[in-house]
């Protein structure tokens, strides 16, 4: 998909409660996270969300901003709205790179998994794929009749690595092109491709991915807004209330000429 223009973001006020997520939250990012937002000024980054039907949201990106307003007791979270069927949204993956660990350790820890089967090559029943840095490539297999015992499965291959190596992120689709940026990758995992459907199910049955796994890219992705937090967390204003001033706010923004749009894709260096 190629596009060159998008339309205005869609930023709504939502109730907290009516986010679902579609994978498993990371604790090791959102527990730093709590902190931070229990003293932030600002919501810099808005969650991206779409409508699942009943004023319900399935969170595509943000779990983890999400996951800590509901621990802090916010009722209320400011989000992107954005529909699948919109146009504007490519569904794709994440590979991981599992680095700092050895070949053996690594496929010992896989053969310990009840639920998981390894095979040479390319399967297409497999949840993974792992290409070994010396070439092999390994099916992984889980003995699942359900979405949710398939995704649980899922989270436990993807748990060994979490837990006893270092797990980086790529877009990369090119094994070589990893080695070099990463040399102390040890394998590439590839998971399949995912439909929105699946996405949506995952949220609505609680049979969640594992983090890092979906990769949602948004044209007309709305970044470092800085909204104010106090306005999201003041329990004693309506919903309805939140929205008009959500709306006076960026109406200010436009007519001063505040909010600028980047028709090309960029890297952002202060992340």
């Amino acid at each position: 998909m190629t596009l060159t223009s998008a339309p205005p973001p869609n930023l709504r006020i939502v109730p907290t409660a009516r986010l679902f997520p579609h994978e498993d939250h990371d604790s090791q990012r959102s527990d730093p996270l709590i902190q931070r937002m229990s003293t932030d000024l600002y919501m810099i980054n808005p969650p991206i969300v779409a409508p699942m039907g009943n004023d319900d949201y399935v969170i595509l990106d943000g779990a983890n901003r999400v996951f800590a307003f509901a621990a802090l007791g916010y009722p209320h979270v400011l989000v992107q709205v954005a529909s699948y069927d919109s146009g504007y949204i490519q569904l794709e993956t994440w590979h991981h790179l599992v680095g700092g660990w050895s070949n053996p350790d690594f496929i010992e820890h896989i053969r310990l998994l009840p639920d998981i089967h390894i095979t040479d090559g390319h399967s297409l029943q497999a949840i993974a794929h792992i290409t070994l840095r010396e070439g092999q490539i390994l099916a992984l297999r889980a003995t699942a009749e359900t979405v949710h015992q398939r995704n649980a499965a899922l989270r436990q291959f993807v748990g060994v690595y979490q837990r006893n190596a270092a797990l980086y992120r790529t877009a990369l689709d090119l094994p070589e092109d990893n080695w070099a940026i990463h040399p102390d990758a040890i394998a590439m995992v590839v998971f399949p491709h995912y439909k929105p459907a699946d996405i949506i199910e995952a949220a609505q049955q609680h049979a969640f991915l594992p983090a890092g796994v979906s990769r949602h890219i948004v044209f007309g992705r709305a970044i470092r807004v800085n909204y104010p937090i106090a306005l999201l967390r003041d329990p004693n204003t309506s919903l309805a209330e939140k929205n008009d001033h959500l709306l006076a706010w960026m109406q200010d923004k436009v007519a001063k000429r505040q909010v600028r749009y980047y028709a090309e894709a960029t890297y952002q260096f202060d992340e």
